[in-house]
């Protein structure tokens, strides 16, 4: 539950953020409730990472799609096309064999000081390679790639997170990490302004994409290699997870896409209305 929660708050500030992007980053009303939104999503996130594993937790966030596509109806009076609800039910198969061949790991999500520092280091490296090959790349590359950043910065700071949550819960406030708190909030604050700068002149599809796909799947590699998360049924079970990631990106791509589409179409209508 609370991980839709924060999901139907996500989806609510990314289409909030794009109508940003679309007025030149201008307006403060603007910027509040795109600040106020993605705020509540992550408080809800935050406190959903306590009572479930980082990959069901981060797949669930792949709904963002699903939940922002009635947004841009109501918001451009479009239909949801039979295309769009194919991509849906793809999306939420997908999602349902994840999250009912998650399984959590028998000791706690704890991270010892000197692998949050690598991770910090690693995740860093990576965000700074995507946002220097933006620099020189076309306007849908370089979406593409501040996204991949985002959605990098966003997994990776639900991993740190889940562990400073569980360093608390456990061993009270004297047991966290100092590192990894302010990590969280660096790699929290460094997604959004990527994820930001991404929707510039491409609108919302190919960015919100490619964080949907991005963020759960950097999240529940470094939920397995660093916390020992696995699923059931052993290599089979593995396979299958692959399988129903590939075709939940496969849904959230599509939506991503029409989404973009309704979008336009609404907007150009509703300028045509207006003048």
């Amino acid at each position: 539950m609370l991980s839709l929660l924060s999901v139907t708050a996500y989806a609510a500030a990314a289409v909030a953020q794009e109508r940003l992007a679309g007025s030149g980053h201008r307006g403060r009303s603007r910027w509040a409730a795109a600040l106020l939104l993605t705020a509540v999503g992550a408080g809800l996130h935050v406190v959903a990472l306590n009572f479930g594993t980082v990959a069901v937790v981060q797949a669930l966030g792949t709904l963002t799609l699903l939940f922002a596509l009635p947004i841009e109806v109501v918001r451009y009076r479009t239909r949801i096309s039979a295309a769009s609800w194919r991509d849906a039910a793809a999306t939420v198969a997908g999602l349902a064999l994840i999250l009912s061949l998650s399984v959590a790991p028998e000791t706690p999500a704890l991270l010892p000081e000197p692998v949050v520092r690598r991770l910090g280091l690693i995740t860093a490296g990576a965000v700074f390679v995507c946002a220097l090959a933006a620099r020189r790349a076309g306007p849908r590359s370089r979406a593409v790639l501040l996204a991949t950043g985002a959605g990098t910065a966003f997994g990776i700071s639900s991993v740190l997170s889940k562990a400073v949550l569980t360093s608390f819960t456990t061993g009270g406030l004297g047991a966290v990490s100092v590192s990894a708190a302010t990590l969280v909030a660096a790699f929290a604050v460094c997604g959004y302004l990527l994820g930001q700068l991404s929707y510039r002149g491409v609108g919302l599809a190919a960015p919100l994409a490619t964080v949907s796909v991005t963020n759960p799947l950097v999240a529940a590699v470094a939920g397995v290699v660093l916390f020992g998360e696995g699923v059931r049924f052993g290599a089979a079970g593995f396979v299958t997870v692959a399988v129903a990631a590939l075709v939940m990106s496969w849904g959230v791509v599509g939506l991503a896409r029409r989404s973009a589409t309704s979008s336009t179409a609404g907007a150009e209508a509703a300028g045509r209305s207006g003048r």
